[in-house]
């Protein structure tokens, strides 16, 4: 008999342990009075608590935790808490986050009653919140009765890894310490991926494998939703087999180890810094992993592939042209499909492979920097990749450093994060705190890297203040081009609107609270190349210990030379007659 059949843990305890269990070891989020009892049992399970100065921010960093650890949870009070979170929920459930969401809510008897308690909009419907969440989360628990919540917490938690999106849990404050069985807590939760049914995976591979044998010009392409289905080490390992033609989408940029040979850089149609399309206009065979195939992240959809000459590998699903979908689980058939490659039989090399452009052939055709010269768009994120080492994870905001990001040359075991389509202003600087906190976490010695522009910093400037609370290393580069540059050149050039305004960025440490000295802050203004060089040539600076915060500064109208066409495009689609 297990030596835990007989005992109980309360309810909050269950739900911590879990998490932990799953690799949690911090939870996001800002107090409430329908959660603070709850709060008090985060330390005894082993959790910490990073109190984030509001919760839509809370939610912004829990994000990034859960893209660089595969989980992470989010605590909120009812109503007002968990309302200023939707939007970053609705950001994790879009680009495939495993965020936990647990909301402390009013007593089971004021659901009874349906008092008008605060918080609530004064109707009686206390469920309310709940019913929006259903269209955001692909699981949720509603905790209201001792007998079921352990299962509905553990089913959540599942469907939370499995489907890599965001769950909700809602725990009325009276049910924090209501005791239910400890024994599951010895059964480990069932999340390893499924496999399929063989004589379907084996017909499928071979199906797959005679379209690449018989291809005569074939590419493959990678976007972001491979590391959350889990087979970021198996597409690696195709391109690496196969030897194809590989490209980027801007979401899946840093999927693919950049120093493959065959690995050329991020597709963005005509409007990238590399145009590929000679070569994949032209392809017959396009081998399409992890698509998420929106608007911004495809360029316009100027990057997607004909369907004709597709196969999309998806979480659930392969795709074969345009109109066969076969349901398979990706990771078990990926694995398979490795299995049975034989590389003896793939087509020869295309003669127009030779003449392909690749980053790292655009970075070494730079010509000398000139320092005095101001930075410009267009080689800023090419030079400063040098700076860039194994095992950092770069970050890039919405705007001017999602566009240059396709540009960098990333070493060995980097991880680039961005956005793909929710494309929030001010994600990122929260998200970054959530993503220095999972990689301390991990222990495994690499940096924070975050670029964003002077707009979306002013958006969720205040977390700044978290990482300085919780000393954590990041690096931050304000790309201070003064504004909304984006908007600016889609429409409204010298519009007000698109104006932000004029921080003094530098003080911003010492305002959130950088200045006891037991906390390594560094400041500094870049206007040309030689006082960039400088400063990443400093030893101090390089060690990635504390905050360095960088202020960049770039021309109002600066953006990368062929994206500049994609900006004047948009701009005149948005003023086309229906």
């Amino acid at each position: 008999m297990s030596s835990t059949a007989n005992r109980t843990v309360n309810l909050a305890t269950y739900i911590f342990t879990r998490l932990r269990q799953l690799g949690v070891g911090s939870v996001h989020g800002v107090p409430g009075d329908y959660t603070l009892r709850a709060l008090d049992f985060l330390k005894p399970a082993g959790l910490c608590w990073i109190g984030n100065c509001n919760e839509l921010n809370a939610g912004y960093a829990a994000d990034g935790y859960a893209r660089v650890k595969g989980i992470s949870a989010l605590f909120t009070t009812y109503g007002v808490g968990e309302l200023s979170a939707l939007n970053a929920i609705a950001g994790s459930y879009a680009e495939y986050a495993p965020v936990v969401h647990i909301v402390g809510t009013a007593a089971r008897k004021a659901y009874r009653s349906k008092a008008m308690v605060h918080h609530s909009l004064g109707d009686g419907d206390l469920r309310v919140y709940s019913d929006i969440y259903k269209r955001f989360t692909v699981a949720q628990a509603s905790l209201f009765e001792p007998k079921t919540a352990p299962k509905l917490v553990d089913a959540a938690l599942e469907q939370c890894v499995k489907e890599s999106r965001p769950v909700y849990l809602e725990l009325p404050s009276d049910m924090v310490g209501v005791h239910v069985p400890e024994s599951p807590l010895e059964r480990p939760l069932n999340i390893t991926p499924p496999s399929n049914i063989p004589k379907e995976e084996d017909s499928l591979v071979d199906a797959i494998l005679d379209c690449i044998y018989s291809s005569k010009q074939p590419y493959i392409l990678v976007d972001g939703l491979v590391a959350p289905d889990g087979i970021t080490d198996e597409v690696n390992e195709f391109a690496r087999a196969t030897g194809f033609p590989t490209f980027g989408l801007t979401f899946g940029g840093g999927i693919i180890d950049g120093t493959l040979p065959n690995y050329h850089g991020v597709h963005a149609g005509k409007f990238g810094s590399l145009d590929f399309t000679p070569y994949t206009d032209s392809a017959d065979l396009a081998l399409l992993f992890g698509p998420l195939l929106s608007d911004t992240n495809t360029q316009g959809w100027s990057a997607v592939p004909r369907k004709d000459i597709t196969i999309a590998f998806r979480r659930k699903s392969i795709e074969i042209g345009a109109s066969t979908s076969h349901c398979l689980h990706i990771k078990s058939f990926m694995r398979t499909l490795l299995g049975r490659l034989n590389t003896t039989k793939l087509p020869t090399q295309n003669p127009k492979i030779a003449s392909l452009p690749s980053v790292r052939k655009l970075a070494t055709a730079l010509p000398p920097i000139e320092p005095s010269s101001p930075i410009d768009q267009d080689s800023f994120y090419l030079r400063i990749s040098s700076f860039f080492r194994p095992k950092d994870i770069i970050v890039c905001a919405n705007g001017t450093p999602l566009v240059g990001g396709r540009d960098f040359i990333l070493p060995p075991n980097t991880k680039l994060i961005n956005s793909a389509i929710w494309l929030s202003v001010g994600h990122m600087l929260p998200a970054t705190q959530g993503i220095a906190l999972a990689q301390q976490e991990l222990g495994e010695g690499g940096r924070t890297i975050f670029f964003e522009g002077d707009g979306s910093f002013q958006a969720t400037a205040q977390e700044l203040s978290t990482i300085i609370r919780y000393k954590l290393n990041a690096y931050i580069f304000i790309v201070n081009n003064d504004g909304y540059t984006f908007e600016r050149l889609i429409h409204g050039l010298n519009a007000e609107y698109n104006d932000v305004a004029n921080w003094q960025y530098l003080k911003a440490p010492e305002l959130f609270g950088a200045t006891d000295g037991s906390y390594v802050v560094q400041t500094h203004e870049v206007r040309t190349w030689d006082d960039l060089q400088y400063i990443l040539g400093n030893e101090e600076f390089q060690n990635g210990k504390g905050l360095k915060l960088v202020n960049v500064r770039m021309d109002r109208e600066d953006v990368t030379k062929n994206f500049r066409a994609a900006l004047k495009l948009a701009g005149q689609q948005l003023m086309a007659e229906p």
